[in-house]
């Protein structure tokens, strides 16, 4: 019989990973954003942000702000890193608008470059990533040192790129060998302050006495993290919409699993409830069904974003 904390680790949480990620975006022809915008997550939280309508990068995390204090020489050398890049992506992807035949109207360059690392089998899982205006458009194949075209717009950039086999060599040794290096080097200023869980707040939330029930939790750090309804005990499937892990603004994330109660009757509420289950913790959050608790826009009582 599994303990508590294996089953939790292998089955709820099968692939514990750690995460470095660099986010670039060029546009134009779009006034209401800046022509380019720079961020870095690391386990999935906006670390540090930078776009052309700023004078600096900033940092957007508590963890980035430490990191700052014990070493202020990486962070220029980070930041000088965010503001540089813009030409050198400029530079790169000039050939996108050439070979789409788009040289006109509104253009969204997007490029995802990163790693995930297994601290226990040391699997290192790199990518380079490119969209042109909201479709897929490039991926850096690491064995073969080549570019996939998700479209045929692609295919001459991906003829060009794959003959530079110095760039590409050069793309794979950034994945694979440098920003391991400074995701384990951040996971070393973050002992301790990442593993310290932060429990959310769960409501029951309902637009209308037809709409299905929301159970949302918000404030819970880290990201890994389940929730889901249950009906006698037993984890549901149908009538079940589970929604996305979103970032707040504090670097802590939230959630939402709806249910449908289109056939549920009054004297079934009772057989319902929501489980929230955080990595790292034991004990679960649960939330029963019952229409007194119930958040709606009916009322005083109003459903609002984080934000609002």
């Amino acid at each position: 019989c599994l303990g508590l904390d294996v089953f939790f680790s292998i089955f709820l949480f099968p692939e514990i990973k750690h995460s470095l990620k660099f986010h670039a975006m060029i546009s134009s022809g779009n006034p209401n954003i800046p022509d380019y915008m720079a961020a870095a997550n690391f386990e999935e939280v906006e670390m540090a942000y930078y776009d052309s309508n700023m004078k600096t990068p900033e940092p957007r995390h508590a963890l980035m702000r430490i990191l700052i204090q014990n070493n202020q020489q990486d962070w220029e050398g980070m930041s000088e890193g965010y503001i540089n890049y813009e030409q050198l992506l400029r530079v790169q992807t000039d050939s996108f608008k050439q070979h789409s035949n788009q040289t006109g109207g509104v253009h969204i360059i997007q490029q995802m470059l990163g790693c995930d690392w297994d601290d226990e089998t040391e699997k290192v899982i790199g990518y380079n990533q490119y969209g042109y205006n909201g479709e897929d458009f490039l991926t850096f194949d690491l064995e073969t040192e080549t570019w996939i075209a998700a479209n045929p717009q692609a295919d001459t950039t991906k003829q060009e790129w794959d003959g530079n086999t110095a760039n590409n060599q050069y793309w794979k040794n950034i994945v694979i060998n440098v920003y391991p290096f400074w995701l384990k080097k951040y996971l070393i200023y973050a002992s301790g302050f990442l593993d310290r869980p932060e429990l959310p707040s769960v409501s029951l939330l309902q637009k209308t006495p037809s709409s299905p029930v929301s159970c949302h939790a918000t404030g819970f750090f880290p990201h890994r993290a389940v929730m889901f309804w249950r009906k006698d005990g037993e984890e549901l499937h149908e009538d079940v919409d589970q929604g996305e892990t979103l970032p707040n603004h504090d670097g802590s994330f939230q959630m939402r699993v709806d249910l449908d109660i289109s056939s549920v009757t009054p004297e079934d509420w009772r057989r319902y409830d929501c489980v929230f289950q955080l990595f790292g913790v034991k004990e679960d959050i649960v939330t029963k069904l019952d229409k007194a608790v119930i958040r709606t826009n009916e009322g005083k009582s109003e459903i609002r974003g984080d934000g609002d």
